[in-house]
């Protein structure tokens, strides 16, 4: 477990890989995790039937919380609550990521994304979700993040108190341009997963971060 105290700067969201099994991503995310400090990680169904994921995620919601941090599912409220996740990503109309965050917070962290305009985000911030990531889980396919993603967290962290989310490029490169928006947290899956050793590409990422990011009053 990570024992360093919470940096009072932008934190690293990971958004967790697809794998073959489901004892292949607890050793995977294990192993990730133990490269530093990590505020919470998105689990994505990808192609896994329902069955499926209930599987891998009762395999690694466990490492996630053993290693101090959040683990959230996407798009399935079921399975949040049967392995006891500490939060659920929703996305969708703005009535049913209402509904959700009626339902189910405070209870658990309840977050949407997949943002594309300020118009959709101020109606989402209506309904006060926990975060609003600006990006789409599994988009991260270019080295720097995307700039309409830039615009949009640097606009909403200047404007809202809810937190935002901006998702990164595919390259630890992509980490300085996005923190410097603002925004509370950034989201990297293939600049963390893509290389040799992602323990080590979390040590760089919160390096960059402490170098680039700026500080949040205490």
């Amino acid at each position: 477990m990570n024992t360093e105290p919470t940096p009072q700067r932008c934190r690293i969201v990971l958004i967790a890989p697809p794998a073959a099994s489901a004892d292949e991503l607890a050793r995977l995310l294990g192993n990730t995790l133990s490269g530093g400090d990590v505020a919470s990680v998105l689990l994505p169904a990808y192609d896994a039937d329902e069955t499926l994921f209930q599987t891998i995620a009762e395999a690694a919601v466990p490492i996630i919380q053993n290693a101090g941090v959040a683990a959230i599912i996407v798009g399935n409220t079921q399975i949040a609550g049967r392995v006891k996740a500490d939060g659920l990503h929703v996305e969708g109309p703005v009535a049913d990521i209402a509904a959700n965050v009626a339902r189910f917070s405070p209870k658990m962290i309840v977050g949407t994304g997949n943002i594309k305009n300020r118009h959709t985000a101020l109606e989402i911030g209506e309904a006060q979700p926990d975060y609003v990531l600006f990006g789409k889980i599994g988009a991260d396919t270019k080295p720097d993040a995307h700039p309409r993603n830039v615009e949009l967290a640097d606009w909403w962290a200047s404007l809202v108190e809810i937190p935002c989310i901006i998702q990164a490029g595919n390259t630890l490169e992509s980490i300085p341009e996005a923190a410097m928006t603002g925004a509370e947290f950034i989201a990297l899956g293939t600049a963390i997963f893509d290389g040799t050793d992602p323990a080590t590409a979390i040590r760089e990422a919160n390096r960059l971060l402490d170098e680039h990011a700026p500080r949040f009053e205490e």
